[in-house]
């Protein structure tokens, strides 16, 4: 997430306080920063904490709803880290719980949709970052990303996006059962025209009225003018 040209005010909050924006992450990717955790010494973990800012919308009731790095705050609450940085984006503490969720879809700070890719209720956010679900989708497409399949884009909660297109395309058995051949598949269908509309897609858009794909090979005769 790339932050507002604001003078930033980094607070001290819990860690086991901070209010999750979506329902859903990709264990695999939250396995894999508790081990970059256990692999770093006492100072490296003291500077992560002190470098790693956790966006956040001061809600309701005065508590803080992280709108970002909700993988990398589940694996240090895992990992027993207590309190972290926090940076307020925007104060909305004194709307109405129905105004605030409304001003928090408009701006695309929250993502209510479950472990199925389907749309939930505000309420069934979970209240803490242990409540999160798990969505393999959600790490197939984390790790898509870092196998070139798509760009890293800016667009909220893109690999979401690309989430629910793998889970039309990729079996459930199959991610579950191997997900390295999930992974391979996934990068097949990555550029498919029919994934153009995803952020970070990198295909080749399909010719329109029957051109030719650019780089095609021009239609034999073509370029040549008919004898008068």
């Amino acid at each position: 997430m790339i932050l507002p040209n604001i003078d930033l005010h980094l607070i001290t909050v819990q860690l086991e306080e901070l209010r999750p924006t979506q329902i859903t992450v990709g264990f695999r990717e939250v396995n894999a920063k508790r081990a970059h955790w256990t692999a770093l010494d006492k100072a490296h973990r003291a500077a992560a904490i002190e470098s790693h800012w956790f966006p956040a919308v001061l809600g309701p009731k005065g508590r803080y709803y992280i709108v970002d790095h909700h993988h990398l705050g589940l694996a240090w609450l895992k990992e027993g880290v207590q309190a972290v940085k926090v940076t307020v984006l925007k104060d909305l503490s004194w709307l109405a719980p129905t105004i605030f969720w409304r001003m928090m879809e408009h701006s695309q700070w929250v993502h209510p949709f479950d472990a199925a890719g389907e749309r939930c209720e505000y309420d069934d956010l979970p209240k803490d970052l242990v409540g999160l679900d798990d969505d393999p989708y959600r790490s197939l497409a984390g790790e898509l990303r870092v196998a070139g399949g798509y760009a890293k884009d800016t667009t909220p909660f893109s690999e979401f996006l690309w989430a629910d297109y793998l889970r039309r395309k990729i079996p459930a058995a199959r991610l579950r059962k191997n997900f390295d051949a999930a992974l391979a598949d996934a990068l097949m269908h990555a550029h498919d025209p029919d994934a153009r509309y995803l952020p970070g897609w990198s295909g080749v858009v399909p010719p329109a009225n029957g051109a030719p794909a650019p780089g095609a090979p021009a239609p034999k005769g073509a370029g040549k003018s008919k004898k008068a």
